[in-house]
This record gives C-alpha cells, structure tokens and sequence, in this order.
C-alpha cells in the first residue's frame, strides 16, 4: 500500500491535535492550569501546521482524491466529510476567540466558548483522520 505523504502527515497532525485536546481537557479538570495551557498551545499548533499543509497540498497538487466506495460506506463518508468540513471552517474563529479570552484572564468568557467548542474541535480531528483512512487506506 502506497501512502501519500502530505495526507499522511495532515492526518498525523490531525490525530495529534485530538490528542492534545483531550489531554489538556484532562489537565484543566485537573486544575492543572499551566499543563493545560501547555497542551492547549500544542492542540493549536497541530491544527495550524495541519491547515497549512492542508492548503499548500491542495493548492500545489492537481490530484482529486475520490472515495471509491459504494453503498452504505459511501453514505458514510459523506455524512462525516458533510459535517467534518463546515465543522472545521465554523471553528477556526472561536478558537481564536478562545484562545484570546485566555490569554487576556477572561476566562468566563473562555469557558462559555470552550464548552461547545473542545467537542466540536475533537469531532474534526477525529473525522479528519477517519477521512484519511476511508479514501487511503481501509479498502473501499
């Protein structure tokens, strides 16, 4: 099996930034702030090395990947890459607002963000990378 590379490592950064997300969940509820903050710092740097690679693969490669599955796993993909794409466009915004609130001590208004947005950004990880696997590597 042939793995192309710059997908393979969106999905690595993808899976990383859910693994950082919920690690950092773990942290705060902890009350290990500074962990937390740590965590939440590498969880936003997944995603942007993620974003970029994203952007500069599909603005460099003439390659359109379909999925090639048919049936129930072709409604499949497309209820998760349905929901996994406005998903992950929604969020961008709140995650800097979050981050923000934090930054500046508001942390009522970085709470009543966070609250929705931590399930909504582990959903995209995690469907990013079932993405991933559905059109390169679990056989259609």
């Amino acid at each position: 099996m042939h793995l192309p590379l710059l997908p393979t490592i969106n999905a690595f950064l993808n899976a990383l930034a859910g693994v950082f997300l919920v690690l950092g969940f773990f942290a705060i509820k902890r009350k290990d702030h500074n962990q937390h903050k740590k965590l939440m710092i590498c969880a936003f740097s997944s995603s942007v090395l993620f974003l970029c690679a994203y952007v500069y693969y599909h603005t460099t490669t003439h390659i359109l990947t379909r999925y090639q599955g048919h049936g129930l796993k072709r409604g499949i993909y497309f209820f998760i890459l349905g929901t996994h794409t406005p998903l992950a466009v929604l969020i961008v915004p709140f995650i800097i607002m979050a981050i923000r609130h934090a930054l500046r001590g508001e942390f009522t208004k970085h709470i009543k963000i966070t609250r929705w947005l931590y399930p909504t950004w582990v959903y995209v990880s995690v469907t990013g990378v079932l993405i991933y696997l559905m059109l390169y590597v679990i056989p259609s």
